[in-house]
């Protein structure tokens, strides 16, 4: 099918030879508001794409019920005081879980399954009871500052993440001002702009609950 239109015209002197081609839909760029606003908003869809990469650094499950239950809890944006009030303990939930599943690490044992555990200072404590690692091996699991950075800035995109659900946001605030439009508009892009910088500069090695499994 072809993308436009064509339509010939003579200039009266009735020869083929003088015969051109003119669109009927021009696709040259027109000047103004408009293409100003389109501008903004294809530099705003990027930034929120490459905001929205940063959900891979987050524990799966924690985001994929936030996702999930978010739309049911908030009404899709037209909740009441409850929904309000269960939304606001869904966020705090969510953030807490990316906090503490943040000290989380995996090891493979001698049968190569794979078991979790959370950092700790002398090393790794194991969730489901198993034999712990040899201390050797332990000594490499401890908890360490950069782990601390971690679990701050996953609770900061996470927090970015819910200010761009649009049904958190028109539950708490369903008449914003033009102030909370851009605060609501900017904040996330700036937390994701910052965190994606620090999760580059200082990556985190260890492959907790959520998160891919570790090779070890």
């Amino acid at each position: 099918m072809e993308n436009a239109r064509t339509v010939a015209f003579s200039d009266g002197g009735g020869g083929d030879d003088e015969e051109a081609l003119q669109p009927l839909l021009s696709t040259k760029p027109r000047d103004g508001p408009a293409t100003e606003e389109s501008l903004v908003q294809r530099a705003i869809g990027q930034t929120f794409k490459s905001t929205a990469h940063l959900a891979n650094l987050l524990p799966t499950g924690t985001v994929l019920a936030f996702q999930l239950l978010s739309p049911i809890l908030t009404d899709q944006g037209r909740c009441g005081p409850a929904g309000r009030a269960m939304t606001s303990c869904l966020v705090a939930l969510c953030g807490l879980s990316c906090l503490v599943l943040s000290f989380t690490d995996s090891f493979r044992d001698g049968a190569g399954a794979v078991r979790y555990g959370l950092a700790t200072s002398r090393g790794l404590w194991v969730i489901d009871g198993s034999p712990a690692p040899p201390p050797d091996v332990a000594r490499e699991y401890r908890i360490r500052f950069i782990d601390f950075v971690h679990a701050f800035m996953s609770v900061l995109v996470f927090a970015a993440i819910a200010l761009f659900d649009q049904d958190v946001v028109s539950c708490f605030y369903p008449v914003p001002s033009e102030d909370a439009k851009q605060v609501l508009a900017s904040l996330p892009v700036a937390i994701g702009v910052v965190c994606s910088m620090l999760f580059v500069t200082f990556p985190t090695t260890r492959h907790g609950i959520g998160f891919p499994l570790s090779p070890r």
